[in-house]
């Protein structure tokens, strides 16, 4: 319980009035850092960058049509073979019918293909979206991809996981820091939490928190007009 206050304090400290230009803060970066601790995220007040993705059975599929005009809750995370990744997939279960209830639409986006994301389903399977960024377009545009080194890819390797078969043939060796975005009905970035360690994930109910807390705000505001 101790541990939760202060990252529940922290996540509705996030939603505060936002006080960027949304215009002014929609800078997409294609740049990918060499490290986790080197990503530059994108400003709170953002618009959603328009880049396409892929569905499961590989049709593309442009993010701000997934999220087609209702808040959202997106998630990044590195790809199935991530141990860290499926327990936060399946977490997320725990508070999906409660945010569809407040009206979020929930997708979670990682650099695997369509068939390894089809694969993690098999193994882990949830109600709610997943979209292959396999491109590594979407981790480019919200400033969250890193180029793994050389020697990670051989150490990886030797755990059985191969990045450039998950992405389904792809070479830029990009991951994402794991993030978590709320983006509001004018798809316009609220709130989100980026580590860049691997390890640490937002614990689901500060996740429901931050969403429930977001949701009633945007209810006073229906009201004020």
């Amino acid at each position: 319980m101790s541990t939760l206050r202060p990252l529940l304090s922290l996540a509705l400290a996030c939603l505060l009035p936002i006080a960027v230009n949304a215009a002014d803060s929609a800078v997409v970066t294609t740049a990918i850092a060499t490290s986790p601790t080197e990503v530059h995220p994108l400003l709170l007040g953002s618009p959603l960058p328009d880049v396409t993705l892929q569905a499961l059975d590989g049709s593309a599929v442009g993010l701000k049509q997934a999220v087609a005009g209702k808040p959202a809750l997106l998630v990044f995370y590195l790809g199935g073979w991530c141990p860290y990744c499926n327990l936060q997939l399946q977490g997320l279960r725990n508070i999906r019918e409660r945010l569809e209830a407040l009206g979020y639409r929930l997708i979670a986006i990682s650099p695997d293909s369509p068939q390894s994301m089809q694969a993690t389903l098999d193994k882990t399977p949830v109600e709610y979206t997943l979209l292959s960024d396999a491109k590594a377009d979407a981790i480019r545009a919200f400033g969250l991809a890193f180029t793994v080194d050389a020697g990670t890819i051989e150490k990886y390797k030797e755990y059985g996981i191969d990045l450039e078969q998950a992405s389904g043939g792809q070479s830029h060796h990009a991951l994402p820091v794991p993030a978590v975005y709320l983006v509001d009905a004018n798809g316009i970035l609220q709130y989100s939490y980026v580590h860049p360690d691997y390890t640490v994930r937002m614990p689901e109910s500060v996740v429901l928190a931050a969403a429930e807390a977001l949701h009633a705000e945007q209810q006073k505001l229906k009201l004020r007009r």
